[in-house]
């Protein structure tokens, strides 16, 4: 299973490299997350955890290493012992014996340690999802703001050009000329911040998916909004969520540190064949040595106390983590919901009756029903309700984003 997993996570930045549409071409929403999903820093980090905990997992499986021990015994003494004359060699090769369940313990702890990072996988995924929404909702947002000033820098001139033909006719003051030119003039300067403003939203999101140059964005995602009216808010558990499962897979480890503690308070035995050389016979005999610490000083109570403790703190965490998500979601929700009934309105009903507002209005001007002040504020305030809707759109889009990340679902682990 891990072993799938790994081929899986080398193989996702070449798949979504090859999803890609090359620059000049449409690039969709889920075209744009899949080339983030295999180019992002925290996607490599996530995969890099896995690897560690994979590392550690085979290490928490081996058996303590064997030592060999070297002694030179009744040496450099007085009488019969001077020199080497009576010296004792003995090679022995001590073996360590594990005992309490320690190997069977350290590996529940990286087995849980490895759970928790595929876990982490799956929520850089999600958060790269919801990062690289939030950034195309703000390059479509951008471009269509930049339409918008677009549009009224045209209406703006030619309401300029209305005024002069109207001066110069002698049917106004050369005051609404100059009134209407520093209309025309604001207008050209909101083009130039709007483009910096797009440029900057699309090189953002092109750096963070890793690609030099865009395609064609859907600016169409902006529009869709739920159909039918949002009705109340319904309570929405926490349990499958990522953020749940997160504090559960600490709970876990925590767990797994309990029972490793506890092993440790059993003592290890040391055992191992020898063979000693006596110097004075040249004679060989066979060495048995068996030893085992006595638990005077540290018997292991002490961290057992402090894992336990570590276990009361994940638990707490993990209830905690629960109300708080519990919370975050109904509130996305409902942001969600009331972002919704905005956007629908703003581009709806609201920009409709200013859109006839400003065409009643250029009407009467040009038949001198309507003054220039008339025209200019029902242009300014057509202007604001169509950015207002394009707002109004991207702050649903992002606070759906916001909602489905946290109510991504977590993966099922297999064994």
């Amino acid at each position: 299973m891990q072993k799938l997993i790994a081929a899986m996570l080398a193989a996702a930045p070449c798949l979504a490299l090859a999803q890609i549409s090359p620059p000049g071409e449409n690039l969709t929403l889920e075209q744009a997350i899949r080339a983030a999903g295999g180019s992002a820093p925290a996607a490599a980090v996530s995969q890099a955890e896995v690897g560690a905990a994979q590392a550690v997992r085979r290490i928490a499986g081996l058996r303590p290493n064997p030592s060999v021990q070297t002694e030179l015994e009744n040496v450099a003494g007085s009488g019969p012992y001077g020199a080497f004359q009576s010296a004792e060699t003995t090679v022995a090769l001590s073996i360590p014996l594990e005992l309490g369940g320690k190997r069977q313990a350290r590996v529940g702890v990286a087995d849980a340690q490895i759970s928790r990072a595929l876990l982490g996988v799956a929520i850089a995924e999600a958060d790269v999802r919801q990062q690289v929404t939030q950034l195309y909702v703000e390059a479509v947002a951008a471009e269509r703001r930049l339409s918008i000033a677009r549009d009224q820098s045209g209406i703006a001139a030619d309401v300029a050009r209305a005024a002069r033909i109207r001066v110069q006719a002698g049917r106004a003051s050369p005051l609404e000329e100059q009134r209407a030119d520093v209309a025309r003039l604001n207008a050209e300067a909101g083009v130039q911040r709007a483009a910096r403003l797009a440029q900057a939203a699309r090189l953002n999101l092109a750096r963070r998916i890793g690609l030099e140059a865009l395609g064609v964005l859907d600016g169409d995602m902006l529009d869709r909004l739920p159909s039918g009216v949002q009705g109340p808010v319904e309570p929405m558990a926490a349990a499958g969520t990522l953020a749940l499962a997160a504090a559960q897979a600490e709970l876990a480890v925590a767990d797994a540190g309990v029972r490793l503690a506890r092993s440790q308070r059993t003592p290890d035995l040391t055992f191992g064949p020898g063979v000693r050389r006596l110097e004075a016979t040249n004679d060989m005999a066979a060495v048995f040595s068996v030893s085992m610490p006595i638990p005077v000083f540290n018997a292991g109570r002490w961290a057992v106390a402090q894992a336990q403790a570590e276990r009361t703190r994940a638990d707490a965490q993990r209830r905690l983590t629960a109300l708080d998500v519990e919370q975050a979601i109904t509130d996305a929700d409902a942001e969600a919901a009331n972002a919704a009934v905005t956007a629908r309105n703003a581009s709806g009903p609201a920009l409709a009756a200013a859109q006839e507002a400003a065409r009643i209005a250029r009407i009467g001007y040009r038949e001198g029903k309507f003054g220039q002040l008339d025209l200019l504020d029902a242009e300014r305030t057509l202007a604001e309700m169509r950015v207002a809707a394009v707002d109004a759109l991207a702050a649903y889009q992002n606070a759906k984003a916001r909602l489905e990340r946290l109510t991504a679902r977590a993966p099922v682990q297999g064994n």
